[in-house]
């Protein structure tokens, strides 16, 4: 796996060759630890392209020691892996850092595994066949299929997958089974090479203060498919979204959030093995689209609703059990989404941002992809990626860092 490399250099790439050569310090000149620790802090699209300067160069691909200096880069602009409901197609990723398309020489032999989550520097793909897991690193293509976890009870509905690096050689993965208010969860160590026993969450009492145990009405929301149905049906959700979920590091307590199957917000606190249900930021009766994202441990919540003949796109954070208003897509953005009974799914970055992708369902297709930088609180809109002249389209993503070094 790879990127594609076209036959001519860039114009940047001749232009740094000709400073290379005229430079009053040549690189040669340095020793291999220090030219490794040089190179290590270029971005890694860059360093990739470089590798073709010369043999001493590619050579770092496969030196530990240059490996050990990249882990030492403490952060890196996240790339977004572009997901589309054909997985025949190109893999594309969108590079932050350069604001450009990838295409990645990435052919999907397994075609039942879906990308369900990602961390650091490396993606989680689950098989819809047997259930069993793929985390693999998006940039040099390497691979490894965890053990598949034995269940105690087979019948427990998967509901939520979440991902941590620990070290670019250490991560851990998360699943919580089951239905309110009997949800479990398991989690595998990379380190030990497995999954642990199920454990069970148990409600928390301050939680039920957000139940609406005294509306009889019906309650409606809108799907992930864009349609209107009955708090008694399921969510449907996009494949690579149905168990989408963000795990957060506070104070040493890990906590994971994910929708439930009627669009609640639940946040399961593994380090004391329970579970609230938090206050809903509408209005039941109100029609909307909702995900969550994670950036830098804050989780935040993604909202696409229609009120008065226009459509609202706004992001809001958990501040002391109540909802803080984050930032609003301009209406002249978010009035071409009304009526379109689109789907939202998001996804955050390690760098303050967050990727909103909207799409409808055929036979009219529509889709776009909105950027909000938490830091500059700015709003932007990714272009349209083309392959062969035509547009290609995309459902979903996931966020990862560009890490050599991240090993399976």
């Amino acid at each position: 796996m790879g990127f594609s490399a076209g036959k001519r250099k860039s114009r940047d790439e001749q232009d740094y060759t000709v400073t290379l050569a005229s430079t009053a310090f040549p690189m040669d000149d340095l020793s291999d630890d220090v030219l490794e620790r040089v190179l290590s802090w270029l971005p890694t699209s860059s360093f990739l392209r470089m590798t073709s300067v010369c043999k001493r160069w590619k050579s770092t691909k496969t030196s530990k020691s240059f490996n050990l200096a990249c882990s030492q880069v403490p952060l890196r602009d996240p790339w977004f892996f572009m997901i589309t409901n054909d997985s025949k197609s190109s893999t594309f990723v969108y590079d932050s850092t350069e604001n450009s398309w990838k295409s990645l020489n990435h052919n999907r032999n397994r075609r039942d595994f879906i990308p369900v989550a990602s961390s650091g520097g490396l993606l989680c793909f689950r098989c819809s066949v047997s259930g069993g897991f793929l985390l693999c690193n998006p940039i040099t293509g390497s691979s490894r299929d965890l053990p598949s976890p034995i269940s105690d009870d087979n019948s427990k509905p998967l509901q939520a997958v979440a991902m941590t690096a620990l070290t670019p050689s250490s991560y851990k993965l998360v699943t919580i089974s089951g239905e309110a208010p009997n949800l479990c969860f398991r989690f595998y160590e990379s380190d030990s090479g497995s999954w642990s026993k199920e454990l069970n969450l148990v409600k928390k009492n301050d939680g039920d203060e957000y139940n609406d145990d005294n509306d009889s009405g019906t309650v409606y929301f809108l799907s992930k498919t864009g349609h209107v149905v009955v708090a008694s049906n399921n969510l449907q959700r996009s494949p690579s979204k149905q168990y989408s979920s963000v795990i957060t590091v506070k104070d040493n307590a890990e906590t994971v959030y994910f929708l439930s199957s009627h669009g609640t917000i639940i946040a399961c606190d593994l380090t004391n093995k329970c579970y609230t249900e938090l206050p809903k930021l509408l209005p039941t009766f109100l029609e909307y689209s909702i995900d969550l994202v994670e950036c830098n441990g804050t989780m935040f919540v993604v909202l696409l609703s229609e009120f008065y003949e226009s459509a609202s796109l706004r992001i809001w954070k958990l501040e002391n059990q109540s909802w803080v208003h984050v930032a609003m897509l301009p209406p002249a953005m978010s009035h071409e989404l009304y009526g379109r009974e689109g789907d939202i799914n998001c996804v955050g970055g390690a760098d303050d941002k967050i990727l909103v992708c909207f799409n409808t369902s055929p036979p009219e297709v529509y889709c776009r992809y909105f950027v909000y930088d938490l830091v500059a609180q700015e709003w932007s809109e990714l272009p349209k990626c083309f392959k062969d002249g035509e547009a290609v389209e995309f459902v979903s993503a996931l966020s990862f860092q560009p890490r050599i070094e991240a090993t399976v």
